[in-house]
């Protein structure tokens, strides 16, 4: 028989059973769309993953209680550390003198930011932040000024406002100068920032910034940990610049030679490898996940092509009486298993490439096609066809006619 015959006959089939067609398909179809959605998110962030966690100025690093990325170690781990207090982050300032720029910095999230009679949802980020903050996170001046050193030193109620902030605020006129309300205070808005967008769907621009000394005025000490920010003056002094910093944050914190850290260390490239080692670890789970739902899958295909020998037990008789060769009655049973896997597995592939995209889009990341993945995809999804069509059909090519004929 012509191929073009068999692969017909073995279609033919297939369309004579579509609801137990159409539920092996779909075995097949979950278990590819579990890795293939899952790859698509991670292939879209990780597109877009240098400017999203680009959230330090070049040649930074940055001290913090607690880790930047954590999602290992118990909070509590970190939560008995001291903080970062004021003291000691003007102590740590002062003693790198001019080696590198030094930034502090404290911000609390759900606030609520009025003027007159407009009044924004309770959403606004409000941080206290130095002279160096808006370099020290990649802001820079749209109107107006800068904080200064004296706007910290005295505890001035001045504030710097977010690009969409402002534009809720003050959508018709020009906010520089103009008073807003913040949790109850009173800030002079002295400079605007500029757009910077969204990093994994959470806005930077709804953001209100003001002197480090008010905002501790305003929401108090205790519980208060710094992040303090170091900026090399470039890349081959950042090092070097480390090394300094961390001993010096140590010196200010009264660690002996032999105590560890407590304090994490940050950089834009180690937040980046931070991501990266954990978007592994979610495509190994996602591909076990998958794995195990493969090979139920592919059990499944055996049953059906099983079941489908025995009630086409007398047709394949038939077939054999008039010249039929085995190799054409393995290949049509084989092929109709790896059909069945590879409809469901580009089913699969399709419904998780749209998933993957559409949350990849939530989070602002780009669309992407993980033609990788897709091939690998279809190639297991073949094997399984062939690996478990194999048995079905050779058994089905070994029924010795005249017995078959005789099978009621």
């Amino acid at each position: 028989m012509l191929f073009t015959e068999i692969l017909k006959l073995a279609l033919d089939s297939l369309k004579a059973n579509k609801l137990r067609s159409s539920l092996t398909m779909l075995g097949i179809a979950v278990g590819v769309f579990s890795v293939i959605g899952v790859m698509t998110v991670i292939s879209g962030l990780k597109g877009s993953i240098e400017s999203g966690l680009n959230v330090l100025g070049a040649n930074s690093f940055q001290f913090m209680k607690y880790p930047a990325l954590n999602f290992s170690d118990p909070r509590q781990r970190f939560a008995n550390r001291r903080d970062i207090d004021y003291h000691q982050a003007q102590r740590f300032k002062e003693l790198m003198g001019d080696q590198a720029q030094i930034s502090l910095m404290l911000r609390r999230g759900g606030r609520v930011a009025t003027y007159m009679d407009r009044r924004t949802n309770p959403n606004v980020m409000l941080g206290g932040g130095d002279e160096n903050f808006i370099s020290s996170r990649n802001y820079e001046i749209a109107a107006g000024r800068n904080l200064g050193a004296d706007d910290v030193e005295y505890g001035r109620a001045v504030v710097l406002l977010g690009d969409e902030l402002s534009n809720k605020l003050f959508p018709n006129e020009n906010p520089l100068g103009r008073m807003v309300r913040i949790d109850g205070q009173n800030y002079t808005v002295v400079g605007l920032l500029s757009k910077k967008g969204s990093s994994f769907g959470q806005s930077q621009d709804n953001f209100a910034v003001t002197p480090i000394s008010q905002f501790l005025e305003a929401y108090g000490r205790t519980g208060r940990s710094i992040a303090v920010n170091i900026q090399a003056k470039n890349q081959a002094e950042l090092k070097a610049i480390e090394e300094v910093a961390v001993g010096t944050m140590r010196l200010v914190r009264g660690l002996d030679p032999e105590d560890p850290n407590d304090f994490e260390v940050f950089s834009n490239d180690s937040l980046i490898e931070a991501f990266n080692s954990i978007a592994n670890t979610v495509a190994v789970g996602a591909f076990v996940i998958s794995a195990i739902a493969l090979l139920a899958s592919g059990v499944g295909v055996m049953n059906i092509m099983l079941v489908s020998v025995t009630e086409r037990t007398k047709e394949i008789g038939i077939r054999k009486s008039i010249g039929a060769k085995k190799r054409s009655i393995l290949s049509q049973f084989l092929i109709e298993a790896v059909v069945l896997s590879m409809v469901g597995g580009l089913g699969g592939i399709a419904v998780g490439v749209i998933g993957g995209n559409i949350v990849a889009g939530m989070l602002n990341a780009t669309a992407v096609f993980p033609w990788g993945w897709a091939f690998g995809g279809m190639t297991v999804c073949s094997g399984i066809g062939i690996v478990f069509g194999f048995y079905p059909a050779w058994k089905a090519a070994s029924l010795d006619p005249i017995e078959a004929l005789r099978y009621e």
